[in-house]
């Protein structure tokens, strides 16, 4: 158990709730055929393994394959609400390989960043998956920022980053043509790389290793089954149900949910304490017209506030070869809500009733409104690019994709870097763990997070 982690406990007990599926997408082991329970003798069926995984994004699908490399002896299944896997959080990304420059030294986001983009780098080359270094720019544009960027620099030192070096403004010009700054710090072992696609490499070697995925499978209740003696051995020796909407159930001996989005609501369906709480900022990107993409050759990042998790208004090469311009990052009233008017009643009630919210926007005020502003109004953005890039105009962009964020909060309005595992106690806590909140840059440590999920499986449950 890694001592940086943060656990809950003392509030999980069983209980039945309201959640959202179907057994429409059944995608079996590679070779088509069960394979064999932990016991040996027995066949997996399916509706019964020995651990399920509930959510197909990159974190679950990694997770459940990296479980099913230590394990092969377990059947192990992943159960994901949408027909296809890896479509929110994980298909919205900006495709960012991160280097872990930006988090506190010896903490667990830094050492997970750094291990975990060495990692993606690794896989994607083994399976030929198509990336590129391309480097990142982090430049100061006024005096005022220059003490913070050369903090920066240290921390990334400190973090043990890569290829770091502090650069002026003839260098800048240099690497960037059109980019204006003071002094900038060069990242060069930051990349891009589809993650929809690293997410479904995953699915595949998890599926050909053996595991099982289910799709339009929308959890909505989970407890522990009631012994019946009209029950099969087998049945019994599943204690755990996982049903849908649709009255489907599945059996199994454990679960780990990587619920992303919807990670606190997924926790309260085994009786968890509702908090932390996700609270989802939808954020709005731009794109820059093609023929004005030789303006930007890497990625062209501020120097971050460290006030928010957010790194601010940046520009980002895309696998592609489309430029996104952004994000800002606003309250999104649907947490599944890629566009400016989508609206969920029951996600705007809870964020209108979420004291600790009101209390973080009440604080934070200003940056709010401007964030909002900015998402109104273009005119607003482009001259926060132009800072970096005066020779863009509001004729060279174009509305673009969003992306939703799940961002974790404390009761107090305090917004959660941490991870955050729960199970509680009681005889469903023995059976559970909840993912509550792996945070950002979760797509670049995606590799490493699924093996301290798998130690902590491991430990918690005595595989």
């Amino acid at each position: 158990m890694v001592a940086a982690l943060r656990y809950l406990g003392g509030s999980c007990r069983q209980a039945l709730g309201g959640f959202l599926g179907g057994f429409s997408g059944w995608f079996g082991p590679a070779s088509g055929r069960p394979r064999p329970l932990c016991a040996g003798s027995r066949r997996a069926s399916t509706s019964s393994f020995d651990i399920v995984i509930v959510g197909g994004g990159i974190v679950g699908l990694a997770s459940a394959r990296a479980l099913t490399l230590r394990h092969p002896q377990l059947s192990i299944g992943v159960l994901e609400k949408e027909k296809d896997l890896a479509v929110h959080q994980t298909g919205h990304n900006s495709g960012v390989i991160h280097s872990g420059i930006y988090y506190k030294p010896e903490s667990l986001k830094a050492k997970l960043c750094v291990k975990g983009s060495a990692l993606i780098y690794e896989y994607c080359k083994q399976k030929g998956i198509p990336y590129k270094q391309c480097g990142k720019l982090i430049v100061a544009v006024d005096q005022e920022e220059i003490p913070k960027l050369q903090a920066l620099y240290e921390r990334g030192l400190q973090n043990g980053v890569q290829g770091l070096r502090l650069i002026r403004q003839e260098d800048i010009k240099k690497m960037e043509p059109y980019c204006r700054g003071l002094m900038a710090i060069d990242c060069p072992y930051t990349g891009i790389v589809d993650y929809r696609q690293v997410a479904l490499s995953f699915a595949q070697d998890f599926q050909e290793a053996g595991g099982s995925i289910l799709t339009s499978f929308e959890v909505e209740s989970i407890g522990m089954a009631k012994e019946s003696v009209s029950e099969s051995k087998e049945e019994n020796e599943f204690p755990v149900v996982i049903k849908n909407t649709k009255g489907e159930e599945i059996r199994c001996h454990y679960v780990v949910t990587c619920a992303g989005l919807y990670s606190d609501r997924i926790s309260e369906l085994s009786g968890c304490s509702r908090h932390p709480t996700i609270v989802p900022f939808r954020g709005d990107y731009l794109l820059l017209k093609p023929e004005k993409s030789y303006l930007v050759k890497g990625n062209i990042y501020p120097v971050p506030d460290s006030r928010f998790p957010f790194l601010g208004i940046h520009f980002t090469p895309r696998m592609d070869g489309s430029i996104w311009l952004g994000p800002n990052a606003v309250l999104a009233f649907k947490r599944e809500g890629y566009k400016f008017f989508d609206f969920s009643a029951r996600d705007f009630m809870e964020i209108i009733t979420n004291s600790g919210l009101i209390k973080l926007v009440l604080q934070n005020f200003s940056y709010s409104v401007s964030e909002m502003y900015k998402a109104c109004f273009l005119a607003v953005t482009v001259k926060n690019l132009q800072k970096f890039v005066p020779e863009i105009t509001i004729n060279d962009i174009q509305r673009g994709p969003a992306g939703v964020r799940a961002q974790a909060m404390d009761r107090d309005g305090s917004l959660i870097e941490d991870f955050v595992f729960d199970g509680g106690v009681g005889a469903i806590g023995n059976h559970i763990l909840h993912v509550r909140n792996a945070p950002s840059p979760a797509a670049t440590s995606s590799l490493a997070i699924s093996e301290m999920i798998a130690d902590e499986v491991k430990q918690r449950f005595g595989l």
